[in-house]
């Protein structure tokens, strides 16, 4: 398995558009090779949160990422942002069962 980590400083204000936002990613996930994602929220600081996405493998992330939808969603993504994410790509080297 493969993702990424990435850590999002929301505008004040909009931390509810980004939970809209991330939930309807997932529910649509149309990305080949997606598995899960899950959205933090920090408890050092309610502004700062933490998105992670799990694919199956290297190539589905980087389509996925070259991909104009992908462009897209970044766009509209940046709109709640008070600066451009962190992300922080890799393997996933112990894969949990998900049941959630």
């Amino acid at each position: 398995m493969y993702g990424t980590v990435a850590r999002l400083q929301v505008k004040p204000g909009m931390e509810q558009e980004l939970r809209e936002q991330v939930r309807a990613e997932a529910e649509k996930a149309e990305m080949p090779g997606y598995i899960h994602q899950f959205l933090y929220r920090l408890d050092a600081g309610p502004n700062i949160y933490y998105l992670v996405v799990i694919v199956r493998d290297p190539e589905s992330y980087m389509a996925n990422a070259n991909s104009p939808e992908q462009h897209e969603r970044y766009l509209k993504l940046l709109t709640v942002l008070d600066a451009e994410p962190e992300w922080h790509d890799g393997h996933i080297l112990y894969p949990l069962s998900l049941t959630i």
